[in-house]
């Protein structure tokens, strides 16, 4: 089935508003919007989420990335092509994605404080659960 199961965005506004309201917090945060982006484009690749692959391989290409950093996004830990900051930052959000199995442990968590601020990392972490909400329903949805 692939066609759209319920418009959770008519049916549940208000709810998708707070989403929106985290999405343009995010806009905002010092991280910056490219690895925000960067981050959304892996998960979303993990949850397989074809909608937001979409959405977010675009966006980074409009923002100037590079087509090989697209392409070996799935392999960062073998690529050059990424930088320690990042890598930091992937590995969060595949810990995270992956909860169940990672459970977020420190092992991960802590190099994060080498390359991240305080209220970077909260940030990133918000970024984390707001996309694999999104891929959730998407998903969930067929959107």
């Amino acid at each position: 089935m692939n066609e759209l199961r319920l418009a959770y965005y008519n049916l549940s506004p208000e709810l998708l508003q707070g989403f929106r309201s985290v999405k343009e917090g995010l806009e905002k945060s010092p991280l910056g919007l490219p690895l925000v982006e960067l981050i959304y484009l892996r998960i979303s690749q993990i949850n397989g989420c074809a909608f937001c692959l979409s959405k977010h391989s675009q966006s980074l290409r409009e923002n100037q990335e590079t087509g090989r950093r697209l392409a070996e996004l799935a392999g960062w830990r073998v690529s050059s092509q990424f930088t320690l900051r990042e890598k930091a930052a992937l590995e969060w959000a595949e810990a995270l994605t992956y909860v169940t199995m990672t459970h977020a442990n420190d092992a991960v968590y802590l190099p994060l404080k080498e390359y991240f601020s305080d209220q970077e990392i909260s940030d990133l972490t918000f970024a984390i659960a707001l996309m694999n909400g999104m891929n959730r329903l998407a998903i969930g949805m067929r959107q």
